[in-house]
């Protein structure tokens, strides 16, 4: 339903800004997009397809893979397509449901993932740290709790904070400085008291963002001791390798939604936000995949057989 204004008009739709400096690029910026949002949705769908195919990747890691593969797609559908209707056809207007509906699946999605994250280094250091243990412990029954948990957890939190912004009053300039309905351009736009909304948004990012980085960071850091603990070197440099892969991407993963969400005053550094969410939207959604797991020998294996597999049904 639209907001309604001060002077008893209704908003009925929003501008997103998307990127001024550079619209005049906007079919080479189309076509750049476009093209990495296709190479993400197919590495993080090759991802779920293989787990669900291949029976011996049916184990915790691939599970919580998957589904981390699942709500990147999400996260980037939820996003870009609107991105690149900015870049191609130049219509920058969201209407006012749209918008809101944009809001909330993005951060739902998002913090979602940071929570799985977690769940995920804490899966890499049982695995690692307390191998013997591991089948006892990261059961699939756990498995599936722990995901649930994720989505339980992060959405009565995702949707108070969406309603929230949702029943503040918008009024004067509609243009929203973003390339997306993101919360803290939405609350610098209200001519409500946003005070409460700030703060509550800036506790909630606080809790999932911060509690999911100092689970990650404890889990890594006591597997990088037991990594410099194994007798030989090539299996050291193997470990090495991969975790620093990992730790790569997730630290432009935090680093980033640290910069735009931590921060108790939300109208700030509006602009730099817009560069910073480039990165949770666009880079890592296409480095996962590699990253995680089409590095891996195991699916590069499952890939080979369902690829032949499927010639072999032709």
């Amino acid at each position: 339903m639209p907001m309604e204004m001060g002077n008893g008009t209704t908003v009925q739709e929003f501008t997103l800004e998307g990127f001024p400096a550079i619209q005049h690029l906007g079919k080479v910026l189309f076509l750049v997009h476009l093209l990495v949002y296709l190479a993400s949705i197919a590495g993080n769908v090759i991802i779920i397809t293989i787990t669900c195919a291949d029976s011996r990747l049916h184990t915790p890691m691939y599970l919580f893979l998957s589904t981390f593969s699942f709500l990147e797609c999400g996260v980037i559908s939820a996003v870009i397509p609107k991105l690149l209707v900015i870049f191609l056809s130049g219509k920058q207007t969201i209407s006012f449901p749209a918008c809101f509906i944009q809001a909330f699946v993005f951060l739902f999605l998002g913090a979602v993932g940071f929570l799985l994250i977690a769940v995920m280094s804490l899966d890499r250091y049982v695995a690692i740290c307390k191998p013997l243990h591991y089948p006892t412990i990261m059961n699939l029954k756990t498995c599936f709790l722990l995901v649930t948990a994720c989505f339980t957890l992060a959405f009565p939190f995702i949707t108070g904070l969406v309603v929230k912004v949702f029943q503040l009053s918008f009024c004067g300039p509609r243009i929203i400085p973003h390339f997306f309905c993101d919360l803290a351009p939405l609350i610098h736009l209200s001519c409500s008291d946003t005070r409460p909304t700030e703060m509550l948004t800036f506790v909630l990012a606080l809790f999932i963002l911060i509690t999911s980085l100092i689970i990650t960071t404890i889990a890594y850091s006591n597997i990088v001791v037991t990594i410099v603990q194994l007798p030989s070197a090539k299996e050291k440099q193997k470990a090495f390798s991969t975790c620093s892969s990992h730790l790569i991407v997730l630290s432009l993963m935090y680093g980033s939604s640290v910069f735009i969400y931590v921060k108790p005053k939300q109208m700030n550094r509006l602009d730099s936000n817009r560069e910073a969410a480039l990165v949770n939207t666009v880079v890592t959604p296409l480095l996962n995949p590699v990253i995680y797991t089409l590095r891996n020998k195991q699916v590069h294996r499952a890939l080979r057989e369902m690829m032949h597999r499927m010639k072999i049904s032709r």
